[in-house]
């Protein structure tokens, strides 16, 4: 996955005109226009010109998107199990419910 804030929120790395890097959250971007600089623009309106090409910026989007969904699939789910003995947990134990299938009264 890109790198991450200090927040935890990953970015991307694009770069400025002037060839200086700047992180910036992908899931904020709307739209790319190609004008024919790249223009960024967030979802609050404001716009960054960089120095990648549209198909570039959208490279490292779908890598960063790819990266996450790769993430979740080897996330443990073990350390939601409630142990084994209940005295160790205290009150954090998971107890599953019982639910009905949907029409049944």
């Amino acid at each position: 996955m890109g790198p991450k804030t200090q927040d935890g929120t990953t970015v991307i790395i694009v770069r400025r005109l002037t060839g200086q890097p700047f992180a910036i959250n992908p899931d904020l971007i709307e739209r790319i226009e190609c004008t024919p600089d790249t223009i960024l623009v967030l979802l609050d309106g404001t716009r960054y010109i960089v120095n990648e090409s549209l198909d570039e910026v959208v490279s490292l989007i779908q890598d960063h998107r790819a990266a996450i969904v790769a993430r979740s699939l080897t996330v443990s789910t073990t350390t939601d199990i409630a142990p084994a003995d209940p005295g160790i947990g205290g009150d954090n134990v998971i107890v599953p419910l019982h639910t009905r299938p949907r029409g049944e009264q």
